[in-house]
C-alpha cells in the first residue's frame, strides 16, 4: 500500500487563517490587541535566514507584528543578554525567539534561559520544559515542533490512547518534549537515540514513529510495522545535482521505502516544518491574550490588619505591619520590573514612560480630599485620604491610589509631625516616608541653591569685568573656536538676536547678551534648606574679604517653599519641567526687565539635578494598597498638593482599557489638597487643574464634630491643653451653629460644578445625634451626603460606607468651571478669591503690592493665576474670625511671582516661609534603637 500523505502545509495554512480571523475578531472589541513577536538572529547563516524568512512571512499572513533584530556574528554574550532583558521588559512584545544555532562563543543555555518565561514562545526554557515533563504540569508554552507533531496526529485522526509510540531522538527541543506530549495523550512511549541497541526491532513494534534524530534518511521502510503512522521531523540536506543549489532537503526517514509500509506519513518538506511556524504563531497569540487578561485582572491583594484597642501610637501601628515588597505592589498594578527603580524593599520610583504606554486608557475616577477650616490639632485630612484608599482598594476590590505630598523634615522634627496619616490609616513604613524618602527634597535644595549661587556669582563678575572680557568668559574659545553653549541660544532668542556665530555679534549685542545688570533690591530668590531654622530668615552674604565688598541682605526659605518644588508639582513631563525651570524669575534688571534662570545659563543644570526627582515615589498603605508620594509644595504660598505627574500616572494605572466597563472596572485616585477647601481646594482647581487639564469627579470635605463646635462659638483649642467640656460631651446646638463653616466650604466646592461628599472623621466622644446633625446640615447645604467614617480605629473597614458614597457620587454628572478667567487683571483675580471664596467685602492693597501688580502686568505676567497666603484657621485672613464671617476686607501686603511654577502669590498676613522650632521640638523624642537600627520616637 502507499501511505496517505499528512499535508502540513494545508493544516498550517488553516491555522494561520484561523489566527488571522481570531485577531481580527478580538480587535473589533479592543483595537490595541496586536500580538507581537521579536526574533533575534546572530550572524547570517543561510539556513537560519531561510527559517527566519518563513516565520516573518507566516506572521504577516496571520496579522502578527513580527520584528527581526539582527546582530553581527561577533556580538558579545553580554550585549545579547542586555537586549533580551530590554525585550523582556517591553510590554508591547508578547513573544521573543532566539534563532538557533548561536555562534560557539555564546552559551546557548544562558541565552535561551534569559528569555522571560512569559515570552518564551519557543517553549525551550527550563520552566516550560519542566512543567511539560510533570504529570499534570501547566507550561505557559509548549515547544513548537512537538506541539505541531501532536496537531498533525490529531488532524490525521490518529487516536493515541493505548498505542505504542517510538520517539527517535532525545533532544530538549523535540525528542524529549514530544515524548511527554505523547504520554499525556495516553500512548505508551519509548524514547530511542543514537546509542539504542536493536533500534530496528524496537521501531518494528511502534504504531506511531516520530523521527527526530537528525540523520538523513536514517529510518528505513523495512523497520516499520505495517500500517504505522510516521511523523518525520528531520531537516537534512543531501547532494542533488538536479537542484539549483546542489542540495535537496530530506527528512530522517527514507520516504520512498517508508511510504510503502506506513498508513500515514509526513513529507519533508511540507510536513512538520510549516506546523512548527504555525505553532509559534499560536503561542504568540496565546501570550498576547494572556497579557491582556493579566492587565484586565490586575488587582491589589490586601494585607490583613490586626486591630488593637486602644489604638497604639502611629509608629507602633506601622511597625506591627509587615509591608509587601514594593516589587509585589508594582506587579499587582501591571508595572514591569524595568518600569520601577527600587529604593530598598518598600519604596520605588516609577518611570515616566509608563504614562506613554498607558495613555490610551480611559482615566480612573479622580477624588479630591479637602477639609473644613481646621483647629490647630488638625481634623485628619491625610488620615481620611488613607482610610478612603484602603476602603476602596482593600475592601471594595478597586485599584485605588492615595496621592500625597512628601513631608518636609521641618515639621517632622518641629511641632506638626509627618503627613503619613494616622492610626490604622497611614502610609508605611512611616519612618521611611518621613525621612529622606528617595531624596527628592534634597535634589530640590541642591537645584535651588545652585541658582542662588549663580545669581551672586554673576553679579560679582559683572561688577569686576568689562563687557568684552565678560563675554569672552561666558562664550570661551575651545581649541581656537568660539561657540555658543546650547543654553545661550535661549537668551539670544529672548533678545531677538538670530546670530549663531559668537564672533558676529556687535558691541551693542555683546553688552546686551553678557550684562544682566540685576538690581540687587529686586532679587526674590533665596537659598533653602529643609530645616525649621528661624535664624536664617534674614542674613547678610558677601562678608568674606574675597568678595570685595559685594554684600547684600538675603535669607533662607524652607526647601518646600522653593519655586523649584512648585515646578516639580505642576510639571506634566520632563520637557515641561525644563521649560518651567528656565523661565523662573529671580529678580529684575535695572532697566526693569525680568531676569530668568535661563538668562543665567543654569536651567539645564537644574533639570539635570531634578531629572530623577520628577519620577513619582511608590509606597503602600497599611493594607497594602498603592500610594504615590510626590512633591510637597509649601501649603501657604503654593498649591499644597502632590504632583500633576503622579495624578496623571495614577489615573492611567487605575484606568480602563477600551474593552473594559469604565463604570464597573474603574479605579480611583484619591489626592489631597492643603489646608481647608477654601485655600487648598481653590488652588487645586484654579492652579493645578488649570495646569494639568484634570478635573476631580468628586470632592470630599473632611469635617469633625470638634472643629465645627469651635466654629459654633466653642472655646479655643490649643495643642497639649485639655479639651473643654463642650468637646467631650454632646452639644448639638453648638455644633449646628458651627455647621455654617461646613456649609460655606460645600458651597465653595459646588461652585466648581463637582459633586461634594462630606466625610465625618469620627472621634470617640462623638454621638449619633451629632453625626445626624452634620448630615442634615451638609445635605441642606448641597452635599450629596455626609457619611461617618472610623478609619483611624478600624482602617479601611471603617471607611467602607464613605467609599461607597464616593463611588456613587463620582458617577454623577459634573459641570466644571473655574473661579475666574485668566484674562482678568491681577487685582480682579484677588478680588474674586476674597469675595467668592472667603466671603470678604473686598481687598485692600498696600502701595508696595500695587506697584508689584503693575510691574508684573507690564512684564507680561498678569495672565497667571493667583493664590493668597493667609491663615488656615479662618475663612478670613484673621485667625480669630470663626464660622463663616462676612463683610471684612482682606489686606494684600505683598505679591510675589512664580512664573516657572505658573502663578503669582499674594500675602494677606505675615507668612513665614521658613518656620521656627518650638521650645520642645519633635526631634527631642527621635532616636535609633542600637540593636535593631530602627528609628524610634516618631509620633
Amino acid at each position: 500500500m502507499v501511505a496517505e500523505k499528512i499535508d502540513g502545509n494545508a493544516v498550517a495554512k488553516k491555522i494561520r487563517e484561523r489566527i488571522h480571523a481570531e485577531i481580527a475578531e478580538k480587535q473589533k472589541v479592543s483595537s490595541r490587541f496586536k500580538p507581537s513577536l521579536t526574533i533575534i538572529q546572530v550572524g547570517d547563516r543561510s539556513d537560519s535566514s531561510t527559517y527566519v524568512r518563513m516565520k516573518l512571512k507566516a506572521a504577516e499572513e496571520a496579522n502578527i507584528d513580527c520584528k527581526l533584530t539582527k546582530f553581527p556574528e561577533d556580538v558579545s554574550e553580554v550585549e545579547l543578554l542586555e537586549y533580551i532583558d530590554q525585550i523582556n521588559n517591553d510590554p508591547s512584545v508578547h513573544g521573543l525567539l532566539v534563532q538557533l544555532p548561536l555562534p560557539k562563543h555564546i552559551n546557548e543555555v544562558n541565552v535561551t534561559e534569559a528569555v522571560s518565561v512569559d515570552k518564551d514562545v519557543d517553549g525551550f526554557g527550563t520552566y516550560n520544559i519542566g512543567e511539560l515533563a510533570k504529570r499534570g504540569g501547566k507550561p505557559l508554552f509548549t515547544p513548537c515542533t512537538p506541539k505541531g507533531v501532536m496537531v498533525l496526529l490529531e488532524e490525521a485522526g490518529v487516536d493515541l490512547a493505548g498505542k505504542n509510540a517510538v520517539v527517535i531522538g532525545r533532544s530538549d527541543i523535540v525528542g524529549s518534549p514530544a515524548s511527554y506530549l505523547l504520554k499525556n495523550a495516553d500512548a505508551t512511549v519509548t524514547v530511542c537515540h543514537s546509542r539504542t541497541k536493536n533500534l530496528p526491532e524496537i521501531v518494528k513494534q511502534a504504531d506511531v514513529v516520530v523521527a527526530a534524530i537528525g540523520k538523513a534518511q536514517f529510518v528505513k521502510g523495512e523497520w516499520l510495522k505495517e500500517g504505522a503512522v510516521v511523523i518525520d521531523v528531520g531537516t537534512n540536506y543531501i547532494p542533488d545535482s538536479t537542484k539549483k543549489s546542489g542540495q535537496r532537503l530530506v527528512g530522517d526517514v527514507d520516504y520512498e521505502s517508508a511510504a510503502q509500509v506506513a498508513s500515514k506519513i509526513t513529507p519533508v518538506p511540507g510536513g512538520v516544518g510549516p506546523m512548527t511556524v504555525a505553532m509559534l504563531l499560536q503561542n504568540v497569540v496565546a501570550s498576547a491574550k494572556r497579557h491582556a487578561e493579566v492587565q484586565s485582572a490586575r488587582s491589589i491583594k490586601p494585607l490583613p490588619l490586626k486591630l488593637q484597642s486602644p489604638v497604639p501610637s502611629d509608629i507602633a501601628v506601622s511597625r506591627a505591619q509587615r509591608p509587601k515588597n514594593i516589587k509585589t505592589v508594582a506587579k499587582e498594578l501591571g508595572l514591569t520590573e524595568n518600569e520601577v527603580e527600587l529604593f530598598g524593599a518598600y519604596k520605588a520610583k516609577v518611570k515616566l514612560d509608563v504614562y506613554d504606554r498607558l495613555k490610551h486608557r480611559k482615566d480612573g475616577k479622580y477624588v479630591l480630599v479637602a477639609g473644613i477650616t481646621p483647629t490647630p490639632l488638625g481634623e485628619g485630612k491625610s488620615t481620611t485620604t488613607m482610610g478612603i484608599s484602603q476602603a476602596l482598594g482593600a475592601h471594595l476590590g478597586k485599584i485605588c491610589f492615595a496621592n500625597v505630598r512628601q513631608p518636609s523634615q521641618g515639621p517632622t522634627f518641629g511641632i506638626k509631625g509627618g503627613a503619613a496619616g494616622g492610626g490604622y490609616a497611614q502610609v508605611i513604613p512611616m519612618d521611611e516616608f518621613n525621612m529622606h524618602l528617595t531624596g527628592d527634597i534634597h535634589a530640590i535644595t541642591a537645584a535651588n541653591n545652585l541658582l542662588a549661587a549663580a545669581i551672586d556669582t554673576r553679579m560679582f563678575h559683572e561688577a569686576t569685568q568689562k563687557d568684552k572680557a565678560l563675554y569672552s568668559r561666558l562664550v570661551p574659545k575651545k581649541k581656537g573656536v568660539r561657540e555658543f553653549a546650547p543654553i545661550w541660544f535661549r537668551r539670544l532668542r529672548k533678545l531677538g538676536i538670530n546670530k549663531t556665530n559668537p564672533d558676529d555679534l556687535t558691541e551693542e549685542e555683546i553688552t546686551r547678551f553678557a550684562r544682566l545688570d540685576i538690581d540687587p533690591e529686586t532679587i526674590t530668590w533665596k537659598r533653602v534648606l529643609d530645616v525649621n531654622d528661624r535664624h536664617l530668615r534674614q542674613i547678610e552674604i558677601g562678608l568674606a574679604p574675597t568678595e570685595k565688598g559685594h554684600r547684600r541682605v538675603t535669607g533662607f526659605d524652607i526647601s518646600v517653599a522653593s519655586e523649584v518644588m512648585a515646578v516639580l508639582a505642576l510639571s506634566t513631563d520632563l520637557a515641561d519641567m525644563r521649560e518651567r525651570l528656565g523661565r523662573m524669575v529671580i529678580g529684575t534688571s535695572k532697566q526693569g526687565e525680568p531676569v530668568t534662570c535661563d538668562d543665567l545659563g543654569v536651567g539645564g543644570a537644574l533639570t539635570a539635578l531634578m531629572k530623577d526627582a520628577i519620577k513619582p515615589n511608590l509606597m503602600q498603605t497599611l493594607e497594602g494598597t498603592p500610594v504615590f508620594v510626590h512633591a510637597g509644595p509649601f501649603a501657604n504660598i503654593s498649591i499644597g498638593a502632590s504632583s500633576v505627574i503622579a495624578d496623571k500616572l495614577a489615573l492611567k494605572l487605575a484606568g480602563t482599557e477600551e474593552d473594559e466597563d469604565p463604570v464597573e472596572k474603574a479605579g480611583y485616585v484619591v489626592t489631597e489638597a492643603g489646608f481647608d477647601f477654601t485655600m487648598g481646594g481653590e488652588r487645586f482647581f484654579n492652579i493645578k487643574c488649570r495646569s494639568s487639564g484634570l478635573v476631580p469627579d468628586v470632592v470630599v470635605i473632611v469635617a469633625t464634630v470638634r472643629a465645627l463646635k469651635v466654629h459654633g462659638g466653642g472655646p479655643d483649642i490649643s495643642p497639649g491643653a485639655p479639651l473643654a467640656e463642650e468637646y467631650r460631651t454632646e452639644n448639638v446646638e453648638l455644633l449646628r451653629k458651627g455647621c455654617v463653616n461646613l456649609a460655606k466650604h460645600i458651597a465653595n466646592a459646588k461652585s466648581y460644578g463637582v459633586p461634594v461628599i462630606v466625610a465625618v472623621n469620627k472621634f470617640e466622644t462623638d454621638t449619633d445625634a451629632e453625626i445626624q446633625c452634620i448630615r442634615e446640615e451638609a445635605v441642606k447645604a448641597g452635599a450629596e451626603d455626609a457619611i461617618m467614617a472610623n478609619h483611624w480605629a478600624e482602617g479601611g473597614k471603617g471607611a467602607i460606607d464613605l467609599a461607597k458614597g464616593i463611588i456613587e457620587a463620582s458617577q454623577k454628572p459634573k459641570d466644571f468651571k473655574l473661579l475666574y478667567d485668566e484674562n482678568l487683571s491681577i487685582v480682579e483675580k484677588l478680588e474674586a478669591i476674597a469675595t467668592k471664596m472667603y466671603g470678604a467685602a473686598g481687598i485692600e492693597l498696600t502701595e508696595n503690592a500695587k506697584k508689584q501688580a503693575e510691574t508684573y502686568t507690564r512684564q507680561g505676567f498678569s495672565h497667571l493665576p493667583v493664590c493668597i497666603a493667609k491663615t488656615q484657621y479662618s475663612l478670613s485672613h484673621d485667625a480669630s474670625l470663626k464660622g463663616a464671617p462676612t463683610g471684612f476686607t482682606v489686606p494684600i501686603r505683598d505679591i510675589k511671582m512664580s512664573p516657572g511654577a505658573g502663578y503669582l502669590y499674594a500675602k494677606a498676613a505675615d507668612i513665614q516661609t521658613i518656620p521656627g522650632l518650638p521650645t520642645a521640638p519633635g526631634y527631642i523624642n527621635v532616636d535609633v534603637d542600637m540593636e535593631t537600627g530602627e528609628i524610634e520616637g516618631l509620633f
